[in-house]
């Protein structure tokens, strides 16, 4: 009799030490999960266009007021490159994650992507394995395959899809970096154009000869 009490009382303890186990490792998971999203609304906060950035915003970075009048004089940037170039001084990891110059998604070199805060060598892949893409719509349904709807839109602020001119929807077309509702339907306005020549006439009668350059790297023509 007194065995099997022994034996229902180590029972009932490791029954209730189980218990214990799964509780605590309920809560540690819980915990994990709002950790996780606390992490994702924070990603979620839009990135400036450093070719868009006012030089009040470029303040807010704390950027030297020697570095600021460069960007600003240099601008438009064409490339992430250019724009890494003038800020090699920076804590860029840091940067990165609040100005960049979006890039093609179409030319944008692998290794280049990882340039993105949180993209590593396995989404850079994903990132160059759908090409070409023709709208960001695109992009958002196959890289939407891999993470959630918060982090594709994170990305949103990194990349772009050059337009076709002649048969790109004003939606499409409002989804590049910068263009709102006015310029985007001056660029429907004008169809068919014929050549790059002829857009740079049209467009360049809305917008002065640095913006002008900047638009013109999110066309192309057939």
């Amino acid at each position: 009799m007194k065995k099997i009490s022994k034996l229902l009382i180590v029972s009932l303890s490791i029954s209730l030490f189980l218990v214990s186990c799964k509780e605590s490792s309920g809560k540690r998971q819980k915990k994990d999960t709002i950790i996780e999203n606390e992490k994702i609304d924070i990603k979620t906060v839009a990135v400036l266009n450093a070719n868009l950035a006012t030089e009040s915003d470029l303040i807010a970075l704390g950027l030297s007021s020697e570095l600021i009048s460069n960007i600003i004089s240099i601008r438009p940037f064409e490339s992430m490159t250019d724009f890494n170039e003038v800020i090699k001084e920076e804590d860029t990891e840091e940067l990165f994650k609040k100005i960049f110059i979006p890039f093609n998604l179409n030319t944008t070199a692998e290794v280049d992507f990882k340039m993105i805060p949180g993209v590593g060598n396995r989404m850079a892949h994903e990132f160059e394995e759908y090409r070409p893409y023709m709208s960001i719509k695109q992009f958002k349904r196959e890289i939407g395959k891999y993470v959630d709807e918060n982090e594709v839109s994170r990305y949103l602020n990194y990349v772009f899809v050059p337009v076709e001119l002649n048969t790109s929807t004003e939606d499409d077309i409002k989804l590049l970096p910068g263009v709102g509702n006015r310029i985007s339907h001056e660029f429907i306005e004008y169809r068919p154009y014929i050549n790059l020549a002829q857009f740079r006439k049209e467009i360049g009668k809305y917008v002065d000869k640095k913006e002008l350059k900047r638009l013109e790297r999110f066309v192309y023509l057939k």
